[in-house]
């Protein structure tokens, strides 16, 4: 019952912020101005729900150390954006003309920060860790990464290369940060790093949402293996190879840390967040 009642209280939020920030759409500072207190009450809801059902430290959440781990992750994730969008553009497939929408950056900033929040407190900080638990890390690694891409396949130009592109570079990469750190804020960095580099500064697609205009006025084109299509850059092999190599270097450093944890019987199943070396 611990993982039904911290799976619904923390989708419960995330389904009320979301909604709400949705009915903003077109209005960017109420959009941020709605997202920022959405993403505070997920983080607490979620601190709450887990000490009260599982009577521990929620150490994963931490506070110590979390701007600055915050910090890496989003420069993590703005890098290795960027590292795609320079691809594209010496390859001629992404173009720049003037500045777009200062306003839309603002709205996405607050978009991006609230699914950032929310989607790696579900996927990673419950679904993860949950099945971590039963099946070992890189079991639940595959499985939670798969359920995050397919979870995408309802956006509105989704594809089923553009789900499995996301299974492997976010569902990969995001979870192999978590088990190199035991935190939830250096994904949470990431996530939100990568988001809003794709979609407030360079003005992409960001997984097929027909996302709005951003920082930047700009247009691509080119095939869809390099430009991912209606999809979006996350859907290009330039963003599959810069996710597995970040993945490649989160799991081994998971591995040198002992962070790594082998398929167990019930006898060994314990709280890993609670009981692994910082």
């Amino acid at each position: 019952m611990r993982f039904v009642w911290q799976l619904l209280a923390v989708a419960a939020v995330a389904m009320v912020g979301g909604q709400a920030t949705m009915a903003a759409d077109g209005k960017p500072w109420i959009q941020l101005a709605i997202a920022i207190p959405s993403v505070v009450l997920s983080v607490l809801v979620y601190r709450w729900v887990v000490a009260r059902t599982e009577r521990r430290p929620v150490t994963e959440l931490d506070r110590e150390g979390a701007p600055a781990a915050i910090g890496r992750g989003l420069l993590i994730g703005a890098a290795l954006f960027s590292a795609v969008i320079a691809n594209l553009f010496t390859a001629g497939h992404y173009d720049v003309d003037g500045v777009g929408s200062v306003s839309g950056a603002v709205g996405l900033f607050g978009f991006m920060a609230a699914a950032a929040v929310t989607e790696e407190l579900l996927f990673r900080g419950i679904l993860f860790r949950f099945a971590e638990r039963f099946i070992g890390t890189w079991i639940a690694l595959v499985l939670t990464g798969l359920l995050f891409g397919l979870s995408h396949l309802s956006n509105p130009n989704a594809s089923l290369w553009g789900a499995i592109a996301i299974a492997i570079e976010a569902g990969g990469m995001l979870t192999a940060a978590y088990v190199a750190t035991r935190r939830l804020w250096v994904p949470i960095g990431l996530h939100f790093g990568w988001n809003f580099a794709a979609s407030g500064i360079f003005s992409t697609e960001v997984s097929g949402n027909d996302t709005p205009q951003g920082l930047l006025n700009s247009a691509m084109s080119g095939p869809k293996a390099l430009t991912g299509g209606d999809f979006g850059p996350e859907g290009s092999v330039y963003s599959v190879l810069f996710c597995v190599i970040a993945t490649i270097v989160f799991m081994s450093l998971a591995h040198r840390r002992g962070h790594v944890l082998p398929l167990r019987g019930r006898a060994g199943r314990a709280d890993t967040t609670a009981t692994l070396p910082r």
